[in-house]
């Protein structure tokens, strides 16, 4: 049995939380005036990597899956959809192998791990939408090969990014969706028709809205507008402050409405490195700045996110959102797509982060639960 004490964002009360069998038993009122929150786990769909382990490397092994498990665990994340991106079916099966291997070798990865995200390879072909994706790997959607994913990794692949633009997209989008898999629009130049026809098919998501598109973009009709208004699909946004400006993300948060909004970090394997100038496999030359902006070198063009998910959390809580309102982007909203509850409360999952939050510190983690387990994976 494990306890932990602190303040409910969505309340305000100070509780104690009692996990046993890493099951949330009882949630009880107490009288002290603990200045820390206590809230669920942090829930993040996209990773590509952090503090220098890199999904997306060609030697990726389980070792190095299991210590970046370890290292989002401290930012708080206590599930997460490991992300591989555009590559040859070859290393993306790697890749899938590699994670798998992982939550083998490791139970709490089991549940930490519920799946992998499969950003491409059916993405865009043009410059401005396929952003950093390697053009040489990009192809149309094949069941066969998805099923070719599933085989190698042991139905590891919860998640499939794609665009829609494909004349074979809505035949596969209908295939994954009748096996549970989600699928989500990004990184695309579809046209509204063609991602309404996406939607009916059975897309639910989109992948990192507002970015990964054309630049410019004609005032309208465009993509985002149509993802905007789609009321069937459920928008991750960055929340950097960099990938996307304050009042941009206002707008889109509104839009879409707090019930169809989530928040990702989409961060890549120089997160919580030293600023300083970096060689990458993807991008060549990029440079990472102080203020946690990381662009190829000598422009304006992003090369990825470097900023954790709580960083993103306490940027809303701090710009347009509470805190209480944050955190349901990533806790509670997300875990709604992956059959968990995301909440506080008895027969929950024991995943819990203690930490304080102000607005020009931002979120200090003090310790973290994993199915009620202080000393991680």
């Amino acid at each position: 049995m494990t306890s932990i004490s602190g303040r409910d964002p969505h309340t305000e009360r100070n509780v104690e939380i009692v996990i046993r069998d890493g099951i949330i038993a009882a949630i009880t009122d107490v009288p002290s005036a603990d200045p820390a929150w206590l809230s669920p786990g942090l829930i993040d769909l996209q990773i590509n990597g952090y503090q220098g382990f890199d999904l997306n490397a060609d030697n990726l092994t389980s070792d190095t899956v299991i210590k970046l498990s370890r290292s989002v665990l401290a930012t708080g994340v206590t599930t997460f959809l490991p992300t591989i991106i555009t590559a040859s079916e070859e290393k993306i099966i790697a890749r899938l192998r590699a994670i798998a291997t992982a939550r083998q070798l490791n139970p709490a990865l089991q549940h930490m791990i519920p799946g992998a995200h499969v950003e491409g390879p059916h993405l865009s072909p043009e410059a401005g939408p396929r952003g950093a994706h390697p053009r040489e790997h990009i192809r149309p959607p094949s069941i066969a090969e998805f099923n070719r994913w599933q085989r190698a990794s042991g139905d590891l692949v919860k998640l499939v990014t794609i665009s829609p633009h494909f004349d074979e997209a809505p035949n596969y989008i209908a295939a994954l969706r009748d096996r549970g898999i989600l699928v989500s629009i990004g990184h695309t130049h579809a046209s509204p028709e063609q991602i309404h026809a996406a939607v009916d098919a059975g897309a639910t998501l989109s992948t990192h809205l507002g970015n990964g598109v054309d630049d410019p973009l004609p005032r309208h009709p465009n993509l985002l507008w149509t993802q905007l208004a789609e009321d069937r699909l459920t928008a991750m946004f960055i929340g950097d402050g960099h990938h996307l400006p304050d009042d941009t993300l206002k707008v889109m948060l509104r839009a879409k409405g707090l019930d169809r909004a989530i928040l990702v970090s989409d961060v890549v394997a120089l997160g919580g490195m030293p600023p300083g100038l970096y060689e990458t496999p993807v991008g060549g030359l990029v440079e990472l700045t102080r203020d946690g902006c990381l662009s190829l070198h000598g422009t304006h063009f992003l090369a990825g996110s470097v900023v954790p998910l709580k960083d993103a959390v306490a940027h809303l809580a701090t710009t347009y959102l509470s805190l209480s309102e944050s955190l349901r982007l990533a806790t509670q909203n997300p875990a709604r797509l992956l059959g968990r509850t995301g909440k506080l409360q008895v027969g929950a999952p024991g995943d819990l982060v203690r930490f304080t939050w102000e607005p020009v510190v931002g979120i200090q983690i003090e310790s973290v639960l994993l199915q009620g387990r202080r000393a991680g994976i």
